[in-house]
């Protein structure tokens, strides 16, 4: 009945013997330390030098086989202090086979109470026909899980845990720990039906005169504490009678075939009492008659005085007693009777309705109320179909005895599908004809009489057995006995093993045992939760509870099956090859059905225990990696998913940032600017990708210990900032080609970056950083190519953190031109989240003369009312003015400083590269350097003017300087120059909108803005830098944004 741990040398169940403690399952193929397969190594070695470097990581085969030889599965669970001395001939290897493995075993747990106490009264109540549908239902989903779980047991070496080892590796470590706590419930509740079961058996047939207290609860934890002290001193006990309680399970099942077949040639004497149609409680009298003639004459009996006020003839007696003869029928007719077709269909009664039998005449008068119905048969509770499927289905658990023991097996592979399959056929073969038998042997109101009441107490289907009741009655005591012994040994290891895993926090603690091994703690847990069970002191209500608990661990077996077929993964090669997918999700099917149909409401209670310990495990479990079936599916998912969003570019309503943050490193590999991440989690209010990548300067075989590095701190980063998102770092000669790779290559498919988050460059304008703003302008010329949208916070120092919260105040847009909605969605983004929830939107647009600023007003605020977007609107009038002497004058320095950074600015790294290169294009043998690509314009001119043309174009982009361009006489020229009329325009523009800007934003706490794009071409590209800078000065939090070349936001549903 129950999926136990009965050998010594289970112990701890053997998951946590595998590697368990290491998130990877320990393994004998790589980076063995055994000392036999290093010199084998070294061995092979001598004649394998071209392998030689390679042998820390890559074992010769000769040491893989060795490794695999040694390789031992037997699990290090507890032992008795007699057995410690005798671990070398334990260590010799497992010797059982399929019959004392597995068969027997799972026979021994199959067969028990339910079958004893139960099976009649069930094929009373439901029928022959609706017994059996339910016996076939159950049965058929125990074969079903069989072979499932005989799929993922073949295929590769399963430790002992049983269930709980299987569905933890195949679906990962949330489910296996739900599963397998489930699991450890249902085992323990199992303990619990057996004690009550044996309870029953002692005080209602064994014993009952001397239950002083006849109380249940009583009795069941007085046995309760006896069976876990015995389990306490030693479980070598409880595995020495297994044999014997084995031997009394077997005894009574074929006491009960001989006693069927010797009701074919003699029928027992059994007879049965009925009043009318009503069967009498058989225990106050001896004769079934109202009268009997002896010499004396006509006198009264026993049962006269129990309806009757007095013995005498004339005694005024129960009106349904006077009205309806006595009846005395045969209890058990025999085979040969034809009464299977009375016992073909139910009887289900209501709490109280009276035990009648049929086809029999009754006078009784419909508005007489019952009287004396202490003295007929009763029915003790209400009975329905779905009843009877939840007492029924323990009596078919226990399956999983053979994969318990898979580390004791001799061929754990060979024995554990055929020993489990021949057990459930041989257990439902007995049960199916069992049901037909007794429906063919025992009259109906014998079989609808749960506690044999009106066959003088005696029990059931004792009193179908040959040669004598007590046969069963004596049989199934012991195995109810033994049966609760397994469960109160089994079920602490099965925990043990929960917990020496690690993947639930909270039970650490039940992982310790005493010196040996042996687990006590969990024997304690164990016991107080079988005492819960036993104070609900009714076998019909706790078994049930069991149901559900087996159900759920046998619906995952047949999940994590289905799953790993349709998969494919490429680890899954069982060696039973008679399963499919679909057997296995009938399979599941059935046992989703049988909970529901069991009982609804505990069927939701068990779902929302494994749920509940499921999201505990996720959020509060150790991580495990165990190459889990839940992992390959989520893969299948995203591959499904990603060739879906390759179907064509996304809905406008279906826009959401797709980041990639661009972060820099310092020389630890930390990030500089944290809060990049921290505007990261404010702006994902959208969900969407992110991915924060780093640019390393190098080369990857140099470098790949830091970019490790880089990754690890980047994903630890996100975590910090609680960023769903990944993290890449790419290696490359410059970090110039770096960046432009992660723009190109990051992401996978449809599921890419649509937008760039980049912080503003700082220190630009000192003369060492001269290559961090070049880069920067050429990763806003790539955004624009590649049709990106570009972020760049300013003063990303002096922005919030997730834990600051703004109370009040305004997020401003400042919007000049239209960037596809860009500029409207961030800040309603900003505002989902907690720090800037508080912050009202203001937009802010410019008219300029021709513009009639107050239909702009109108036109802006309908938009924004279409849009769905709460903002107040303000039109800004610019009118056209004089350029100031001061924006003259400001441009002037400009050009002058950009003019003597061109000309002063080589380093001497620079100097060197440049000589050399003419000293290289000057040599008549030289070819032209394939550095740069010249084109057939640039090679036709001398070679010193190539090399001045192939360094200016490379680092100014503009005409090469004369020689003595870098003189004093150049420099006194600068001073001497005029500003040009482009730069002064765009200096004018830049200074008006910076003052209007200060003027209505300059309290904000964001400042949202139209980033201008560089010039085409690359003269000037300092100037741009410093027409930003005036553009953004004054303000404390600025963020740049351009649009990505399409529509992000939309007025329509």
């Amino acid at each position: 009945m129950l999926n136990n741990l009965t050998d010594t040398e289970e112990g701890d169940g053997g998951a946590q013997s595998q590697g368990d403690s290491n998130p990877k399952e320990s393994s004998p193929f790589i980076n063995s330390s055994d000392a036999a397969a290093e010199k084998s190594q070294q061995y092979d070695g001598k004649n394998m030098a071209l392998f030689e470097e390679e042998m820390d990581t890559s074992p010769m085969v000769s040491s893989l086989l060795s490794s695999l030889a040694n390789y031992s599965n037997l699990p290090q669970g507890s032992k008795d202090e007699s057995e410690v001395g005798a671990a070398a001939h334990a260590l010799k290897g497992p010797v059982l086979g399929t019959l004392m493995g597995v068969y027997l075993p799972c026979i021994q747990n199959i067969f028990g109470v339910i079958l004893f106490l139960r099976m009649t009264w069930l094929v009373g109540i439901g029928g022959v026909i609706g017994t059996f549908v339910i016996v076939f239902m159950c049965c058929a989903t125990t074969m079903l899980t069989a072979i499932s779980m005989s799929a993922i047991a073949t295929n590769g070496v399963v430790p002992a845990g049983g269930s709980y080892y299987m569905i933890s590796r195949s679906l990962g470590p949330e489910f296996g720990g739900a599963v397998g706590i489930c699991f450890y419930l249902g085992t323990t509740y199992a303990g619990a039906m057996y004690i009550l079961g044996a309870i029953e058996l002692l005080l209602i047939y064994i014993v009952p005169k001397a239950a002083l207290l006849n109380n249940m609860r009583v009795y069941g934890t007085i046995l309760l504490t006896s069976m876990a002290t015995v389990v306490f001193v030693g479980v070598k006990y409880v595995n020495k009678l297994a044999l014997v309680f084995l031997a009394c399970v077997i005894l009574s099942i074929l006491a009960v075939y001989a006693g069927v077949i010797k009701t074919g040639i003699d029928p027992p004497d059994f007879p049965v009492c009925v009043l009318g149609n009503r069967t009498l409680v058989w225990k106050t009298f001896d004769v079934c008659a109202k009268t009997i003639e002896t010499a004396n004459g006509t006198v009264t009996t026993q049962l006269w005085s129990m309806f009757c006020d007095s013995p005498l003839l004339n005694a005024t007696c129960d009106k349904y007693f006077a009205s309806n003869n006595v009846t005395q029928i045969q209890g058990i007719p025999g085979v040969t009777s034809g009464i299977l077709a009375e016992n073909l269909f139910g009887n289900y009664y209501e709490k109280g309705d009276l035990i009648a039998r049929k086809n029999m005449e009754s006078a009784m008068d419909q508005d007489d109320p019952l009287t004396n119905a202490n003295r007929y048969v009763l029915a003790d509770i209400t009975s329905f179909f779905t009843l009877l499927v939840g007492i029924y289905f323990p009596s078919v658990t226990g399956i999983m005895a053979g994969s318990n023991r898979s580390g004791d097996l001799r061929d754990a592979q060979k024995s554990i599908p055929i020993g489990t399959i021949a057990a459930i056929t041989t257990t439902s073969t007995v049960y199916m004809s069992s049901v037909i038998l007794f429906g063919a042997c025992i009259e109906g109101v014998v079989l609808r009489d749960k506690f044999g009441e009106g066959v003088h107490g005696n029990l059931v289907i004792g009193t179908l057995a040959w040669p004598s009741p007590w046969v069963i009655v004596i049989g199934s005591f012991f195995s109810t006995c033994g049966a609760g012994l397994q469960s109160l040994t089994g079920a602490p290891r099965l925990l043990q093993a929960i917990a020496k895993d690690g993947i639930v926090p909270a039970l650490r603690i039940f992982g310790h045992g005493k010196a040996n091994g042996e687990p006590t703690w969990s024997l304690l847990l164990t016991a107080c939760i079988c005492e819960s069970g036993i104070l609900i002191a009714s076998l019909d209500s706790v078994a049930p509870i069991l149901s559900m608990f087996f159900l759920m661990c046998y619906m995952f077996v047949n999940l994590a099956c289905a799953l790993q077929t349709l998969l494919r993964t490429p680890n899954w090669r069982p060696r039973f090859k008679f399963y499919h997918w679909a057997l296995s999700f009938l399979g599941m099917s059935l046992c989703l059905t049988l909970m529901f149909l069991c009982s609804w409401y505990y069927a939701l209670v068990a779902m929302v225990i494994a749920g509940s310990i499921y999201k505990y495990i996720e959020f509060a479990g150790a991580e495990k990696e165990w190459g889990d079936g839940i992992r390959g599916l989520s893969l299948s998912a995203a591959r499904y998913a990603l060739m879906r969003l390759e179907e064509g570019p996304p809905h406008t309503k279906n826009w959401r940032p797709q980041l990639l943050v661009l972060v820099n490193t310092d020389a630890e590999q930390n990030i500089e600017q944290p809060r990049l991440l921290s505007l990261t989690n404010q702006l994902k209010a959208g969900k969407g990708l992110t991915i924060v990548g780093t640019a390393l300067e190098g080369t990857f075989l140099e470098n790949h210990e830091q970019a490790q590095r880089a990754e690890q701190v980047g994903e630890l980063s996100l975590s910090t900032e609680k960023v769903k998102g990944f993290c890449q770092v790419t290696v490359s000669s410059n970090l110039r080609d770096a960046t432009s790779h992660l723009l190109q290559a990051s992401g996978l498919g449809g599921l890419k970056h649509n937008a760039v988050l980049v912080s503003w460059p700082r220190n630009w304008k000192q003369g060492d950083e001269h290559q961090t703003w070049r880069n920067f302008i050429e990763l806003v010329r790539e955004t624009t190519a590649a049709h990106l949208a570009l972020l760049v916070p300013k003063n990303i120092s002096a922005f919030p953190s997730n834990g600051e919260r703004f109370t009040e105040g305004h997020i401003d847009v400042w919007w000049i031109v239209h960037d596809g909605g860009m500029l409207m969605l961030l800040p309603f983004l900003l505002r989902q989240h907690k720090v800037w929830r508080k912050c009202k939107m203001r937009i802010f647009t410019v008219a300029q003369m021709d513009d009639n600023s107050i239909q702009m007003k109108k036109d802006l605020t309908t938009f924004l009312y279409h849009l769905r977007i709460d903002a107040m609107v303000e039109v800004v009038e610019m009118h056209d003015s004089d350029i100031s002497a001061y924006t003259y004058e400001k441009t002037l320095v400009m050009e002058q400083r950009s003019q003597m950074l061109k000309q002063i600015n080589l380093t001497k790294n620079e100097r060197e590269r440049e000589v050399q290169l003419i000293h290289d294009n000057t040599t008549p043998a030289s070819p032209a350097t394939p550095a740069t690509p010249l084109t057939p314009g640039e090679a036709a001119q001398s070679p010193g003017e190539q090399v001045q043309m192939t360094w200016t174009e490379k680092c100014d982009g503009e005409p090469a300087k004369p020689p003595g361009a870098a003189t004093p006489e150049g420099i006194k020229d600068i001073f001497n120059m005029k500003p040009n009329q482009f730069n002064v325009r765009r200096m004018h523009t830049a200074l008006r909108l910076n003052e209007v800007i200060i003027k209505k934003s300059s309290e904000a706490k964001l400042v949202l803005l139209n980033m201008p794009g560089p010039p085409k071409n690359r003269t000037g590209d300092e100037n741009y830098m410093e027409f930003l800078e005036v553009l953004t000065e004054g303000l404390n939090r600025v963020l740049l944004v351009r649009g990505g070349g399409r529509e992000v936001i939309t007025i329509y549903s």
